[in-house]
Parts: C-alpha cells; sequence; structure tokens
C-alpha cells in the first residue's frame, strides 16, 4: 500500500452483476484490499425496488446510506427502514439483503473484508417479491 489520491475519472461507474441483484444497481468503486489491508469499499447505488440477493460476507459488512431510503432484512428478522446516516453492522456469515425502498433510490457506502483465507462474499437467490414487499419494522 502506498500514499496516493485515487482520481476518481480512473474508476468508472460499473453496472453491479446481474447474477446477484433484483432491478438496476450501479457500483462505483471506492477502494479495493491491497496488501496487508483487506478492506474492500464501494459505493452502491439503487433504483427504487432494486436490491441485492441473498447473500452473506466470510468477515461481515458495514453498510454507511448515504442518501434516500433502503431497506435492509438479516434472515429471521423483520425487514428494517435505512435512512441517510444510518449505518447497518452486520456480523460475520450472516444471511441478509439490502436495497431501495420500493418508490425510493437509495445509496450506500459498502464496506467488507475478505478472511485470511482469501473468502469474502457468497451470493445466494434473489429475495422473493414477498419477502422484499414486507412492511418495514417501526423504527424507534
Amino acid at each position: 500500500m502506498r500514499p496516493r489520491i485515487m482520481r476518481a475519472a480512473s474508476r468508472p461507474t460499473t453496472r453491479a452483476e446481474a447474477a446477484n441483484f433484483v432491478g438496476a444497481v450501479l457500483s462505483d468503486p471506492v477502494y479495493a484490499p491491497e496488501q496487508p489491508s483487506r478492506l474492500r469499499a464501494s459505493r452502491v447505488s439503487f433504483t427504487p425496488g432494486a436490491r441485492t440477493n441473498w447473500h452473506k460476507h466470510a468477515v461481515g459488512q458495514v453498510l454507511y446510506v448515504l442518501s434516500g431510503v433502503g431497506r435492509y432484512q438479516l434472515e429471521g428478522e423483520p425487514v428494517q427502514a435505512i435512512m441517510p446516516g444510518d449505518t447497518v453492522v452486520i456480523p460475520p456469515n450472516s444471511r441478509h439483503w439490502h436495497g431501495a425502498a420500493p418508490d425510493t433510490m437509495m445509496v450506500h457506502l459498502a464496506m467488507s473484508e475478505t478472511n485470511d483465507k482469501g473468502e469474502a462474499t457468497s451470493w445466494f437467490e434473489a429475495v422473493s417479491e414477498t419477502d422484499y414487499a414486507e412492511a418495514p419494522a417501526k423504527v424507534d
């Protein structure tokens, strides 16, 4: 790892891999792992109704909501609304999904690490329309 400024123009926006997402999702790389760091960070933009498939991260994940209104669900728990400024801490190997609300975009910073075996994210099936349509739990 060396000190430098990584200019935005050197990292173009890409469409997220369709096999792992429902709807239109764009990803802007922020940082890719460089030894000794294992951190990966991306700014992810979800159009209304777009979301990840169910997935899990070997070392967990942290999401920081930048704009819009989103949804997050940890398997076996109720759907949660997530708003700008919210930070979602997801434990290692916990199946979950996240994405935009049905009628609003959502952009978050997604941060995760690879483990010492090089494992990062495991992807699973798409979130069903029934699961996605579940009303979010009331915010305290």
